[in-house]
């Protein structure tokens, strides 16, 4: 019998063939393309592989994929998506986005990195150890949604359903992760909660010559001002009340934080920049990265944009805001002060539309027994500590799963800095791939015995 190492080796070529045909299979859930097709293939090679598994309808939804395998006194629940975000532009593939190409040890395509290599890679760890090692220690249990890339709208629903099905989960690998840029495994035990918000401002019936202005009032100067009540030039968040929803970082996360290496010349090189906001720096940087909220303005619109002149007064200007969230705020208590601030500013004629579904703050113990073991598996996969980061910047539906159910989690994966997650030319680095392959080995190894 041929050992786990010598296993994944003969079987490098298959394993490599298998992403190519996940990621040749378009699953853009924004544009309802492929869905089905994709669920219905994660769902063939996990039944290739042994599993117990379900597709268990959503309404309103994409089905998700459910399996089970393995027994013992430990469960390990794996949460993972099939649904990738839109490969548009086009034009800026270097070559096309479903059309997987390996060149210079990278392996290209849209979704690789974002998150059916993790997905893909997990699947075949697991059968890479039935096959050398024998019978698992411990039961996995596969949670792998559809939505993830619009929001998890209806995750939280899925998850309140099915509750049973995840009731004796100990601890969770969630779906996503990556070394950094001094090559050091990363660890993430949380995530940054958020809100989606539209701002509308409307005048007069219909746009008018911009000679009505002295009268009329502008729907795009009234947006203005009430944008510039919710932040001020030192970056200070200013909404009424919003200061008191903001709970600090506690002792053990910021001596975890104190950990993370954060090259502020680098990273301002990285981003063509000369500083960061209000000069910070170093430690400084990292607390302000991942322990405070933001409200970032995604974009603009009102009347003429394009070329030359346009003597035009809009009837109608609208911002685009998202607000990424902290221990202990919620979508739900951010949008009810921005409606009171608003209306105690004098802009109660402004509307707030909700466009997306919002995400709950999660954070996972930074001692838990799956962080032990992970850490420890990241000892004997990269011969050296990973390093533990409380929370990401951005967000996802950890919470759901997770949180509300008092499972602890994090996220470990094949990712590296120039990954370009959501962008053109998405890729991993191939041996990146399969070190991750022997990591989720030393995490069954580890996880079983704590």
């Amino acid at each position: 019998m041929p050992t786990f190492d010598e296993y994944v080796a003969q079987n490098r070529e298959r394993f490599l063939n298998e992403l190519k045909a996940f990621t040749s299979q378009p699953s853009v859930a924004a544009q309802n393309l492929g869905m089905r097709e994709m669920a219905d293939r994660v769902l063939a090679r996990l039944q290739k592989l042994g599993a117990q598994t379900r597709l268990i309808p959503v309404a309103d939804g994409f089905p998700v994929v459910y399996a089970e395998i393995g027994s013992g006194p430990k469960t390990l629940l794996i949460y993972d998506h099939y649904d990738v975000q839109p490969p548009e532009p086009l034009e800026l593939w270097t070559t096309p986005p479903w059309e997987p190409t390996i060149r210079e040890g990278k392996f290209f395509a849209r979704g690789v990195a974002d998150n059916k290599g993790d997905l893909l890679l997990r699947i075949q760890a697991v059968e890479s150890w039935l096959a050398t090692e024998g019978a698992l220690p411990l039961k996995i249990k596969w949670v792998i949604e559809g939505e993830e890339e619009i929001g998890s709208p209806n995750l939280g629903k899925f998850v309140r359903a099915q509750r049973a099905l995840f009731k004796d989960a100990d601890g969770c690998l969630w779906e996503f992760g990556a070394k950094d840029s001094h090559e050091n495994p990363m660890l993430i035990c949380g995530l940054k909660g958020i809100l989606f918000i539209e701002l509308h401002a409307r005048g007069a019936k219909r746009d008018l010559h911009s000679g009505a202005a002295p009268i009329i009032e502008n729907p795009a100067w009234r947006l203005v001002w009430a944008l510039s009540t919710l932040k001020n030039e030192r970056d200070e968040i200013t909404i009424d009340g919003y200061a008191q929803t903001v709970r600090p970082p506690t002792a053990l996360e910021l001596e975890a934080a104190a950990h993370i290496p954060f090259d502020t010349a680098l990273e301002l090189e990285k981003y063509g920049l000369s500083q960061f906001i209000n000069g910070v720096r170093d430690f400084e940087a990292v607390k302000k990265l991942y322990f405070t909220p933001t409200v970032t303005i995604c974009g603009l619109q009102s009347g003429y944009t394009g070329p030359g002149g346009k003597t035009v007064l809009p009837n109608h200007a609208f911002v685009k805001l998202d607000f990424r969230l902290v221990p202990d705020q919620t979508p739900e208590l951010i949008l009810d002060l921005l409606r009171r601030h608003l209306d105690a500013h004098g802009f109660a004629d402004i509307e707030i539309q909700v466009t997306e579904a919002g995400e709950h703050v999660a954070r996972s113990p930074l001692d838990s027994a799956i962080v032990r073991a992970a850490q420890a598996a990241a000892r004997a996969t990269y011969r050296h500590d990973a390093i533990v980061y409380p929370s990401a910047a951005g967000s996802g539906p950890m919470y759901e799963l997770c949180q509300q159910l008092n499972i602890p989690a994090v996220s470990a994966g094949c990712g590296y800095p120039d990954s370009r997650g959501h962008a053109p030319d998405e890729n991993i680095r191939v041996d990146d791939y399969f070190e991750s392959i022997t990591f989720i080995r030393e995490l069954i190894r580890h996880f079983a015995r704590a």
